[in-house]
């Protein structure tokens, strides 16, 4: 079904759901704020420089799911990763087509075209990559959004010693720009009130990660350094719902995490034992609206962690609220502010991952912590208000 952009007090926020539809123009009854300058991103708390690269693969054994006219499924995958590398040229964030076109099909006025392009990342372009059997996290975006959403994250992740593939799906999104330079728009926006839109979805983003992973040892130079038998998914919204969707198809994902993704993939009533972690908004609790979350939980049977983000929305673990004041947007009354909701992303992420792909024990997963109170661990602790 059909979820609906909301924006509240004029920041963009996605109601509860894993998929969306354009967010309404700014108005009178949106008060915006003047827009500042360039966004620069958060620099990365990890020890590492951090470099980046981007890969196009083209899986011919299928064709593309929402393009008829397309007789293969081409995606754009971009590589985050240590390198030792401290200066150069700064990836971009957004092309400037490709910030119109979000802007566009998020329906959001009344700045620059441009302005995403000018966002201010950290990760060196091209640099050469570093170290050696590294794990590698699959990274993947809600629906609508474009990878680029998620590049604070996938920043932080690598700086701590990760490879990062994030994988934009391409005609899922506003944006995604192909290997011949063609930016393809977002083609399932049409059919997102179908039955059964998200099974289908999950299943389809579920086949795009296999075939990343068939592809990495081909496809990138530096793949040598990846430890294979070390491999998680992260997902944020439809691209956590796809994260479980990918665990169930793919036994080389060994751990992931929902980022606030309703989920639709139906895990087998004997249980599913790889460790696996809900991170939610304040819509995403027990007893809360979404029946998914309690269902996959009691199915779960190996490690898992549910956590609550008290005042934070369905965003708040993207680059999203980051970027609000370039774009003349004020956050909802009483939200988390953007730079701690990315900070508690970051830790909780970070710790799951140090934990189930270094081996390294993380007491931040195992109680309430007193650094990030506004982290709840449900359902003991957590209730819907």
């Amino acid at each position: 079904m059909r979820h609906l952009l909301a924006v509240a007090a004029g920041l963009v926020v996605l109601a509860a759901s894993a998929c969306s539809a354009p967010t309404p123009p700014r108005s009178a009854a949106n008060p915006s704020a003047t827009p500042t300058g360039p966004t620069a991103l958060l620099a990365p708390t990890g020890e590492h420089p951090v470099g980046t690269t981007i890969l196009h693969v083209n899986d011919t054994s299928r064709p593309d799911p929402w393009n008829l006219d397309v007789e293969s499924r081409e995606l754009k995958v971009t590589l985050w990763y240590p390198t030792e590398q401290k200066d150069g040229e700064r990836a971009q964030y957004m092309t400037p087509k490709e910030s119109e076109l979000f802007l566009r099909g998020s329906k959001i006025g009344g700045v620059p075209d441009d302005t995403l392009s000018k966002t201010r990342t950290n990760a060196i372009k091209d640099a050469e990559p570093a170290g050696e059997k590294l794990p590698l996290v699959v990274l993947s975006p809600g629906f609508t959004k474009p990878l680029s959403s998620l590049t604070s994250l996938a920043e932080e992740l690598a700086s701590r010693g990760y490879v990062v593939a994030g994988i934009d799906h391409a005609y899922e999104s506003h944006v995604t720009t192909l290997s011949d330079g063609r930016v393809a728009e977002c083609i399932a926006c049409d059919s997102d009130t179908d039955p059964g839109f998200g099974p289908r979805v999950v299943q389809g983003r579920a086949a795009d990660v296999s075939f990343v992973l068939d592809q990495l040892p081909s496809k990138w130079d530096g793949s040598g350094l990846i430890d294979r038998s070390r491999i998680a998914m992260v997902g944020q919204s439809m691209g956590g719902a796809g994260t479980v969707a990918a665990m169930l198809k793919d036994s080389r994902v060994r751990a992931g995490i929902d980022l606030d993704g309703s989920t639709y993939a139906r895990i087998p009533k004997s249980g599913f034992s790889r460790p696996f972690m809900f991170i939610g908004s304040k819509l995403h609790v027990p007893g809360g609206s979404d029946a998914s979350w309690d269902r996959d939980w009691k199915l779960l049977t190996g490690w898992k962690r549910w956590i609550a983000v008290k005042d934070t929305d369905h965003q708040a673990f993207t680059d999203i609220p980051l970027l609000g004041p370039s774009l003349g947007m004020k956050p909802a009354y009483g939200a988390l502010p953007a730079e701690r909701g990315a900070e508690i992303a970051r830790a909780y992420v970070a710790a799951f991952l140090d934990q189930h792909l270094k081996g390294q024990r993380q007491p931040l997963l195992d109680k309430p912590s007193s650094r990030y109170p506004e982290a709840q661990l449900c359902p003991e602790q957590c209730r819907q208000s």
